[in-house]
Protein backbone atom coordinates (compact mmCIF):
# COMPACT_ATOMS: atom_id res chain seq x y z
CA UNK A 1 0.00 0.00 0.00
CA UNK A 2 1.25 3.99 -0.73
CA UNK A 3 0.78 6.31 1.41
CA UNK A 4 -1.48 7.85 -1.28
CA UNK A 5 -3.98 4.88 -0.34
CA UNK A 6 -3.78 5.06 3.26
CA UNK A 7 -6.32 8.03 4.73
CA UNK A 8 -8.99 5.90 2.09
CA UNK A 9 -8.10 2.40 3.61
CA UNK A 10 -8.70 4.07 7.04
CA UNK A 11 -11.96 5.82 5.74
CA UNK A 12 -13.64 2.42 4.63
CA UNK A 13 -12.33 0.74 7.65
CA UNK A 14 -13.00 3.27 10.65
CA UNK A 15 -15.86 5.65 8.37
CA UNK A 16 -14.67 8.98 7.11
CA UNK A 17 -16.55 10.59 10.48
CA UNK A 18 -13.70 8.76 12.48
CA UNK A 19 -10.74 9.45 10.24
CA UNK A 20 -9.82 13.59 10.72
CA UNK A 21 -7.74 15.08 9.09
CA UNK A 22 -8.41 18.90 8.80
CA UNK A 23 -6.33 21.06 10.47
CA UNK A 24 -8.53 22.28 12.56
CA UNK A 25 -9.98 19.13 13.92
CA UNK A 26 -6.82 17.35 15.05
CA UNK A 27 -5.40 20.58 16.59
CA UNK A 28 -6.34 19.20 20.17
CA UNK A 29 -4.28 15.57 19.32
CA UNK A 30 -1.39 17.63 18.01
CA UNK A 31 -0.33 19.35 21.11
CA UNK A 32 0.11 17.78 24.47
CA UNK A 33 -1.13 18.74 28.15
CA UNK A 34 1.17 21.47 28.99
CA UNK A 35 1.45 22.86 25.53
CA UNK A 36 5.22 22.27 25.69
CA UNK A 37 5.25 19.90 22.42
CA UNK A 38 2.94 20.37 18.85
CA UNK A 39 3.18 18.50 16.07
CA UNK A 40 1.33 17.83 12.49
CA UNK A 41 -0.21 14.43 12.37
CA UNK A 42 -1.15 12.74 8.76
CA UNK A 43 -4.58 12.13 10.42
CA UNK A 44 -6.38 10.95 14.18
CA UNK A 45 -8.36 7.86 13.81
CA UNK A 46 -10.83 6.59 16.48
CA UNK A 47 -11.34 3.41 15.96
CA UNK A 48 -14.35 2.03 18.04
CA UNK A 49 -13.25 -1.81 19.02
CA UNK A 50 -10.42 -3.90 19.32
CA UNK A 51 -10.40 -5.48 15.82
CA UNK A 52 -10.51 -1.63 14.25
CA UNK A 53 -7.30 -1.03 16.25
CA UNK A 54 -5.71 -4.06 14.82
CA UNK A 55 -6.81 -3.05 11.21
CA UNK A 56 -5.62 0.31 11.54
CA UNK A 57 -2.17 -1.17 12.88
CA UNK A 58 -2.03 -3.45 9.85
CA UNK A 59 -3.34 -0.84 7.36
CA UNK A 60 -0.24 1.67 8.91
CA UNK A 61 2.36 -1.37 8.81
CA UNK A 62 1.40 -1.71 4.93
CA UNK A 63 1.76 2.20 4.10
CA UNK A 64 5.22 2.09 6.46
CA UNK A 65 3.20 4.87 8.59
CA UNK A 66 3.91 4.96 11.97
CA UNK A 67 1.44 5.42 14.60
CA UNK A 68 0.80 7.47 17.89
CA UNK A 69 -1.68 6.07 20.54
CA UNK A 70 -3.21 8.50 22.29
CA UNK A 71 -5.57 7.97 25.59
CA UNK A 72 -6.69 11.43 27.61
CA UNK A 73 -3.63 13.20 26.13
CA UNK A 74 -2.88 14.48 30.12
CA UNK A 75 0.53 12.75 30.06
CA UNK A 76 3.37 15.44 31.18
CA UNK A 77 6.27 13.90 28.73
CA UNK A 78 4.88 14.59 25.46
CA UNK A 79 4.52 10.73 24.88
CA UNK A 80 1.54 10.68 22.91
CA UNK A 81 2.68 13.71 20.71
CA UNK A 82 3.00 13.71 17.08
CA UNK A 83 6.57 14.26 15.38
CA UNK A 84 5.69 17.75 12.70
CA UNK A 85 6.63 15.50 10.04
CA UNK A 86 3.32 15.42 9.14
CA UNK A 87 2.93 11.52 8.54
CA UNK A 88 2.40 10.04 11.67
CA UNK A 89 -1.35 9.04 12.81
CA UNK A 90 -2.20 9.45 15.85
CA UNK A 91 -4.99 6.94 16.98
CA UNK A 92 -7.04 7.92 19.54
CA UNK A 93 -8.95 5.48 21.88
CA UNK A 94 -11.31 7.75 23.19
CA UNK A 95 -14.21 6.04 21.66
CA UNK A 96 -13.19 2.60 23.21
CA UNK A 97 -14.58 4.12 26.79
CA UNK A 98 -16.74 1.30 28.03
CA UNK A 99 -16.58 -1.06 31.54
CA UNK A 100 -16.80 -4.17 29.95
CA UNK A 101 -17.50 -6.02 33.15
CA UNK A 102 -17.34 -6.47 37.17
CA UNK A 103 -16.68 -9.43 38.70
CA UNK A 104 -17.96 -9.58 42.10
CA UNK A 105 -16.04 -13.11 43.25
CA UNK A 106 -13.13 -12.56 41.25
CA UNK A 107 -13.38 -8.24 42.49
CA UNK A 108 -12.07 -7.57 39.03
CA UNK A 109 -13.03 -4.75 36.18
CA UNK A 110 -12.55 -4.79 33.03
CA UNK A 111 -12.60 -1.51 31.31
CA UNK A 112 -11.34 -0.51 27.85
CA UNK A 113 -8.34 1.69 27.17
CA UNK A 114 -10.45 4.95 26.33
CA UNK A 115 -12.42 4.77 29.47
CA UNK A 116 -11.92 7.56 32.05
CA UNK A 117 -10.62 6.85 35.42
CA UNK A 118 -12.90 8.40 37.02
CA UNK A 119 -15.84 6.65 34.83
CA UNK A 120 -14.30 3.45 35.90
CA UNK A 121 -13.89 3.99 40.05
CA UNK A 122 -17.74 5.14 39.92
CA UNK A 123 -18.27 1.83 38.28
CA UNK A 124 -16.28 0.01 41.05
CA UNK A 125 -17.95 1.79 43.62
CA UNK A 126 -21.73 1.32 42.05
CA UNK A 127 -21.17 -1.88 42.89
CA UNK A 128 -19.66 -1.57 46.20
CA UNK A 129 -16.27 -2.31 45.23
CA UNK A 130 -13.04 0.77 45.38
CA UNK A 131 -11.13 0.64 42.27
CA UNK A 132 -7.88 2.66 44.28
CA UNK A 133 -5.89 3.97 41.86
CA UNK A 134 -6.10 8.25 41.82
CA UNK A 135 -4.31 11.39 40.38
CA UNK A 136 -5.36 14.51 39.88
CA UNK A 137 -5.89 14.45 36.43
CA UNK A 138 -8.38 11.37 36.80
CA UNK A 139 -11.15 12.91 35.12
CA UNK A 140 -9.83 13.10 31.81
CA UNK A 141 -6.72 10.20 31.87
CA UNK A 142 -7.63 6.86 30.60
CA UNK A 143 -7.14 3.33 31.53
CA UNK A 144 -4.86 2.90 28.65
CA UNK A 145 -2.93 6.11 29.55
CA UNK A 146 -2.35 5.20 33.37
CA UNK A 147 -1.06 1.93 32.43
CA UNK A 148 1.23 2.65 29.54
CA UNK A 149 2.86 5.23 31.51
CA UNK A 150 2.37 3.29 34.86
CA UNK A 151 1.05 5.77 36.60
CA UNK A 152 0.94 5.96 40.69
CA UNK A 153 -1.06 8.60 42.19
CA UNK A 154 -1.72 9.19 45.28
CA UNK A 155 -2.68 5.48 46.99
CA UNK A 156 0.41 3.67 45.82
CA UNK A 157 1.20 3.66 49.35
CA UNK A 158 -1.41 1.46 50.21
CA UNK A 159 -2.34 -0.28 47.02
CA UNK A 160 0.98 0.48 44.30
CA UNK A 161 0.75 1.80 41.14
CA UNK A 162 -0.98 0.95 38.02
CA UNK A 163 1.21 -2.10 37.51
CA UNK A 164 0.59 -3.30 40.73
CA UNK A 165 -3.46 -3.13 40.16
CA UNK A 166 -3.46 -4.75 36.44
CA UNK A 167 -4.30 -8.50 36.60
CA UNK A 168 -4.44 -8.57 32.54
CA UNK A 169 -4.24 -7.08 29.09
CA UNK A 170 -5.98 -6.73 25.51
CA UNK A 171 -3.26 -5.35 23.52
CA UNK A 172 -2.77 -5.40 19.46
CA UNK A 173 0.97 -5.75 18.49
CA UNK A 174 2.86 -3.62 15.79
CA UNK A 175 1.84 -6.15 13.66
CA UNK A 176 -1.93 -5.75 13.89
CA UNK A 177 -2.40 -9.12 15.89
CA UNK A 178 -4.73 -9.20 18.97
CA UNK A 179 -2.77 -10.04 22.01
CA UNK A 180 -6.48 -11.44 24.33
CA UNK A 181 -4.79 -11.28 27.72
CA UNK A 182 -7.45 -10.28 29.99
CA UNK A 183 -6.51 -12.57 32.82
CA UNK A 184 -8.34 -12.17 36.54
CA UNK A 185 -5.85 -14.49 38.00
CA UNK A 186 -3.94 -13.41 40.65
CA UNK A 187 -1.48 -16.40 39.91
CA UNK A 188 0.25 -17.12 36.46
CA UNK A 189 3.56 -18.35 36.03
CA UNK A 190 3.58 -19.56 32.54
CA UNK A 191 6.66 -17.43 31.17
CA UNK A 192 7.75 -14.06 30.41
CA UNK A 193 5.59 -11.37 32.15
CA UNK A 194 3.78 -10.12 28.62
CA UNK A 195 1.61 -8.00 30.89
CA UNK A 196 4.45 -5.92 32.50
CA UNK A 197 6.28 -5.70 29.42
CA UNK A 198 3.49 -3.48 27.57
CA UNK A 199 2.33 -1.32 30.69
CA UNK A 200 4.97 1.39 31.31
CA UNK A 201 5.89 1.53 27.58
CA UNK A 202 4.41 4.60 26.45
CA UNK A 203 2.84 2.57 23.06
CA UNK A 204 6.17 1.37 22.13
CA UNK A 205 5.34 -1.78 21.93
CA UNK A 206 1.66 -2.14 21.30
CA UNK A 207 -1.21 -0.52 21.73
CA UNK A 208 -3.24 -1.16 25.11
CA UNK A 209 -7.34 -1.64 24.52
CA UNK A 210 -8.57 -2.97 27.58
CA UNK A 211 -7.10 -4.45 30.80
CA UNK A 212 -8.93 -6.25 33.93
CA UNK A 213 -8.04 -4.29 36.83
CA UNK A 214 -8.12 -5.51 40.57
CA UNK A 215 -10.81 -4.10 43.02
CA UNK A 216 -10.75 -3.44 46.62
CA UNK A 217 -13.57 -2.93 49.51
CA UNK A 218 -14.56 0.16 49.93
CA UNK A 219 -13.30 0.97 53.19
CA UNK A 220 -15.71 1.31 56.50
CA UNK A 221 -14.34 4.81 57.40
CA UNK A 222 -11.91 7.06 56.00
CA UNK A 223 -10.21 9.96 58.12
CA UNK A 224 -7.74 12.66 56.30
CA UNK A 225 -5.68 15.05 58.38
CA UNK A 226 -3.49 18.10 57.42
CA UNK A 227 -0.73 18.68 59.41
CA UNK A 228 1.85 21.37 59.82
CA UNK A 229 5.69 20.94 59.70
CA UNK A 230 8.69 22.68 60.33
CA UNK A 231 10.79 20.89 57.74
CA UNK A 232 10.58 17.62 55.82
CA UNK A 233 12.68 15.47 58.26
CA UNK A 234 9.56 16.17 60.55
CA UNK A 235 7.02 14.68 57.93
CA UNK A 236 9.33 11.80 57.07
CA UNK A 237 9.73 10.85 61.43
CA UNK A 238 5.40 11.75 60.60
CA UNK A 239 5.67 9.03 58.14
CA UNK A 240 7.32 6.54 60.20
CA UNK A 241 4.88 7.09 63.52
CA UNK A 242 2.07 6.75 60.68
CA UNK A 243 3.01 3.51 59.42
CA UNK A 244 4.59 1.90 62.43
CA UNK A 245 0.70 2.71 64.05
CA UNK A 246 -1.50 2.18 60.96
CA UNK A 247 0.19 -0.24 58.97
CA UNK A 248 -1.55 -0.96 55.69
CA UNK A 249 -4.59 1.39 56.56
CA UNK A 250 -2.54 4.17 55.83
CA UNK A 251 -3.37 4.95 52.10
CA UNK A 252 -2.36 8.18 51.59
CA UNK A 253 0.99 10.84 52.70
CA UNK A 254 1.18 13.69 50.24
CA UNK A 255 3.47 16.38 51.18
CA UNK A 256 2.95 19.47 50.42
CA UNK A 257 5.11 23.04 50.83
CA UNK A 258 3.92 26.66 51.59
CA UNK A 259 5.12 27.71 48.05
CA UNK A 260 2.05 24.95 46.61
CA UNK A 261 -0.13 27.03 48.72
CA UNK A 262 0.03 30.31 47.88
CA UNK A 263 -0.23 29.51 44.17
CA UNK A 264 -3.13 27.55 44.92
CA UNK A 265 -4.69 30.17 46.79
CA UNK A 266 -3.92 33.24 44.12
CA UNK A 267 -5.54 31.29 41.53
CA UNK A 268 -7.97 29.00 43.05
CA UNK A 269 -9.45 31.45 45.98
CA UNK A 270 -12.51 28.84 46.85
CA UNK A 271 -10.21 26.53 48.29
CA UNK A 272 -9.39 27.15 51.60
CA UNK A 273 -6.32 25.52 53.55
CA UNK A 274 -7.18 24.12 56.60
CA UNK A 275 -4.90 26.13 58.54
CA UNK A 276 -2.72 29.31 57.79
CA UNK A 277 -0.48 28.99 54.81
CA UNK A 278 1.79 30.96 56.32
CA UNK A 279 1.58 28.31 59.42
CA UNK A 280 4.43 26.26 58.50
CA UNK A 281 7.07 26.38 55.27
CA UNK A 282 5.51 22.25 55.08
CA UNK A 283 2.22 20.51 55.41
CA UNK A 284 1.45 16.57 55.23
CA UNK A 285 -1.82 15.53 53.91
CA UNK A 286 -2.39 12.36 55.41
CA UNK A 287 -5.06 9.40 55.15
CA UNK A 288 -6.43 6.32 56.66
CA UNK A 289 -9.10 4.07 55.29
CA UNK A 290 -10.51 2.08 58.42
CA UNK A 291 -12.05 -1.64 57.85
CA UNK A 292 -14.07 -1.55 61.15
CA UNK A 293 -16.21 1.92 61.97
CA UNK A 294 -15.72 5.57 62.00
CA UNK A 295 -15.15 5.69 65.62
CA UNK A 296 -11.67 3.27 65.81
CA UNK A 297 -10.85 5.67 62.62
CA UNK A 298 -10.69 9.16 64.57
CA UNK A 299 -9.36 7.13 67.59
CA UNK A 300 -6.43 5.94 65.49
CA UNK A 301 -5.58 8.67 63.79
CA UNK A 302 -5.84 11.05 67.28
CA UNK A 303 -3.30 8.99 68.78
CA UNK A 304 -0.92 9.08 66.11
CA UNK A 305 -1.34 12.68 65.59
CA UNK A 306 -1.91 13.12 68.88
CA UNK A 307 1.41 11.31 69.91
CA UNK A 308 3.58 13.63 67.14
CA UNK A 309 2.02 16.99 68.55
CA UNK A 310 3.13 16.11 71.86
CA UNK A 311 6.43 15.35 70.64
CA UNK A 312 6.98 18.58 69.18
CA UNK A 313 7.09 16.54 65.41
CA UNK A 314 4.23 18.47 64.27
CA UNK A 315 3.07 21.94 64.36
CA UNK A 316 -0.84 21.75 64.23
CA UNK A 317 -2.65 19.84 62.41
CA UNK A 318 -6.46 19.90 61.56
CA UNK A 319 -8.76 16.48 61.02
CA UNK A 320 -11.73 16.41 58.44
CA UNK A 321 -14.58 16.27 60.37
CA UNK A 322 -16.47 15.29 57.33
CA UNK A 323 -15.95 13.46 54.10
CA UNK A 324 -16.72 16.70 52.30
CA UNK A 325 -14.20 18.42 54.27
CA UNK A 326 -12.07 15.26 53.52
CA UNK A 327 -12.81 15.91 49.73
CA UNK A 328 -11.92 19.78 49.84
CA UNK A 329 -8.15 18.98 51.51
CA UNK A 330 -8.04 16.85 47.84
CA UNK A 331 -8.83 19.54 46.25
CA UNK A 332 -6.06 21.80 47.27
CA UNK A 333 -3.61 18.86 46.58
CA UNK A 334 -4.79 17.77 43.17
CA UNK A 335 -5.03 22.22 42.08
CA UNK A 336 -1.65 22.44 42.44
CA UNK A 337 -0.54 21.73 39.10
CA UNK A 338 -3.46 23.13 37.97
CA UNK A 339 -2.28 26.67 40.00
CA UNK A 340 1.01 25.98 38.29
CA UNK A 341 -0.18 25.72 34.92
CA UNK A 342 -2.30 29.24 35.36
CA UNK A 343 1.21 30.67 36.78
CA UNK A 344 2.82 30.13 33.40
CA UNK A 345 5.37 27.79 32.48
CA UNK A 346 7.24 26.07 34.59
CA UNK A 347 10.67 23.01 35.56
CA UNK A 348 8.95 20.63 36.35
CA UNK A 349 10.36 17.23 38.01
CA UNK A 350 9.29 13.63 38.33
CA UNK A 351 12.03 12.08 40.72
CA UNK A 352 11.81 9.46 43.35
CA UNK A 353 14.21 9.36 46.50
CA UNK A 354 14.63 7.08 48.90
CA UNK A 355 12.26 8.43 51.98
CA UNK A 356 15.47 7.38 54.41
CA UNK A 357 17.42 10.17 52.46
CA UNK A 358 14.80 12.69 51.72
CA UNK A 359 15.31 15.18 54.20
CA UNK A 360 18.75 15.91 53.32
CA UNK A 361 18.14 15.50 49.89
CA UNK A 362 15.40 18.59 50.01
CA UNK A 363 17.45 20.69 52.15
CA UNK A 364 21.06 20.33 49.98
CA UNK A 365 19.19 20.77 46.33
CA UNK A 366 17.05 23.58 47.85
CA UNK A 367 20.30 25.29 49.28
CA UNK A 368 21.90 24.68 45.46
CA UNK A 369 18.89 25.79 43.68
CA UNK A 370 18.24 29.30 45.49
CA UNK A 371 21.87 29.73 45.22
CA UNK A 372 21.54 29.68 41.14
CA UNK A 373 18.32 31.00 41.05
CA UNK A 374 17.66 33.27 44.28
CA UNK A 375 14.18 35.00 43.36
CA UNK A 376 12.66 31.10 42.20
CA UNK A 377 9.99 29.67 43.75
CA UNK A 378 10.70 25.87 44.78
CA UNK A 379 7.15 24.19 44.48
CA UNK A 380 7.62 21.30 45.94
CA UNK A 381 4.89 18.60 46.67
CA UNK A 382 4.35 14.88 46.05
CA UNK A 383 3.73 11.03 47.04
CA UNK A 384 6.43 11.14 50.42
CA UNK A 385 5.33 7.86 51.36
CA UNK A 386 6.25 5.81 47.81
CA UNK A 387 9.08 8.66 47.57
CA UNK A 388 8.22 11.16 44.84
CA UNK A 389 8.22 14.39 44.56
CA UNK A 390 7.51 16.29 41.98
CA UNK A 391 10.12 19.08 42.66
CA UNK A 392 8.93 22.06 40.47
CA UNK A 393 10.42 25.62 39.98
CA UNK A 394 8.68 28.48 39.38
CA UNK A 395 9.70 31.18 37.63
CA UNK A 396 10.62 34.25 39.97
CA UNK A 397 7.04 36.81 40.59
CA UNK A 398 6.23 38.79 37.33
CA UNK A 399 9.40 37.38 35.71
CA UNK A 400 9.16 35.98 31.64
CA UNK A 401 8.25 32.29 32.81
CA UNK A 402 9.15 31.40 29.07
CA UNK A 403 12.20 32.88 29.18
CA UNK A 404 13.50 31.97 32.92
CA UNK A 405 12.44 28.30 31.89
CA UNK A 406 14.62 28.75 28.41
CA UNK A 407 17.48 29.40 30.58
CA UNK A 408 17.71 27.52 33.80
CA UNK A 409 15.98 24.26 32.79
CA UNK A 410 19.23 22.50 31.48
CA UNK A 411 20.60 23.31 34.61
CA UNK A 412 18.58 22.78 37.02
CA UNK A 413 17.24 19.10 35.36
CA UNK A 414 21.26 18.39 35.83
CA UNK A 415 21.14 19.32 39.26
CA UNK A 416 18.17 17.27 40.64
CA UNK A 417 18.86 14.39 38.17
CA UNK A 418 21.82 13.59 39.09
CA UNK A 419 21.29 14.40 43.12
CA UNK A 420 18.39 12.04 43.47
CA UNK A 421 20.76 8.91 41.25
CA UNK A 422 23.56 9.58 43.58
CA UNK A 423 21.20 8.78 46.70
CA UNK A 424 19.63 5.78 45.04
CA UNK A 425 16.68 7.53 43.15
CA UNK A 426 15.77 7.92 39.19
CA UNK A 427 14.67 11.10 37.14
CA UNK A 428 11.54 9.76 36.58
CA UNK A 429 8.56 7.95 38.91
CA UNK A 430 5.57 8.23 37.67
CA UNK A 431 4.92 10.75 34.61
CA UNK A 432 7.62 7.91 32.10
CA UNK A 433 9.94 9.26 29.61
CA UNK A 434 8.26 10.03 26.72
CA UNK A 435 10.19 12.99 24.72
CA UNK A 436 11.10 14.76 27.29
CA UNK A 437 13.16 12.35 29.49
CA UNK A 438 15.09 10.79 26.48
CA UNK A 439 18.60 11.97 26.96
CA UNK A 440 18.30 11.30 30.46
CA UNK A 441 17.30 7.81 30.28
CA UNK A 442 20.38 7.26 27.39
CA UNK A 443 22.90 8.91 30.32
CA UNK A 444 21.53 7.57 33.64
CA UNK A 445 20.15 3.76 32.11
CA UNK A 446 22.48 0.58 33.02
CA UNK A 447 24.04 0.01 29.70
CA UNK A 448 23.38 -3.79 29.52
CA UNK A 449 19.55 -2.60 30.46
CA UNK A 450 19.93 0.22 27.35
CA UNK A 451 20.89 -3.30 25.27
CA UNK A 452 18.00 -5.46 26.53
CA UNK A 453 15.23 -2.61 25.87
CA UNK A 454 16.45 -1.88 22.28
CA UNK A 455 16.65 -5.96 21.68
CA UNK A 456 12.76 -5.74 22.85
CA UNK A 457 11.91 -2.60 21.01
CA UNK A 458 13.02 -4.16 17.56
CA UNK A 459 11.45 -7.98 18.18
CA UNK A 460 8.77 -6.36 19.15
CA UNK A 461 8.34 -3.20 16.49
CA UNK A 462 11.04 -4.54 14.10
CA UNK A 463 9.72 -1.72 11.69
CA UNK A 464 9.93 1.07 14.31
CA UNK A 465 6.42 2.34 13.72
CA UNK A 466 5.08 2.25 17.47
CA UNK A 467 5.31 5.65 19.14
CA UNK A 468 8.88 6.13 17.26
CA UNK A 469 10.90 8.59 19.19
CA UNK A 470 9.71 8.41 22.64
CA UNK A 471 11.05 6.57 25.67
CA UNK A 472 14.01 5.04 23.47
CA UNK A 473 15.23 7.77 20.91
CA UNK A 474 17.19 5.82 17.28
CA UNK A 475 20.08 4.01 17.92
CA UNK A 476 22.94 5.90 16.91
Amino acid sequence: MTTTDLLPALRAVLGADHVLAAPADMAGYAEDWRKRYRGVPRAVVLPGTTEQVAAVVRLCRDAGAAIVPQGGNTGLVGGATPDASGTQIVLALKRMRRVRSIDMADRVLVAEAGCVLAEAQRAARAAGLLLPLSLAAEGSATIGGVLSTNAGGTAVLRYGSARALCLGLEAVTAQGEIWRGLSTLRKDNTGYDLRDLLIGAEGTLGIITAASLMLYPQPAARRTAWVALADVAGAVALLNRARDALDADLTGFELISSACLQLVARHFPALHAPLPIDAAPWFVLLELSDSEDDAHAQARLETVLGAALEAGAALDCAVAASLAQADAMWAIREHIPLAQASEGLNIKHDIAVPVSRMAAFVADTATRLTQMMPQARLVIFGHLGDGNLHYNIQAPVQADADAFRAQHEHACNALLHAAAVRVGGSFSAEHGVGLLKTAELIHYKDPVALQMMRAVKRALDPQGLMNPGKVLPAAS
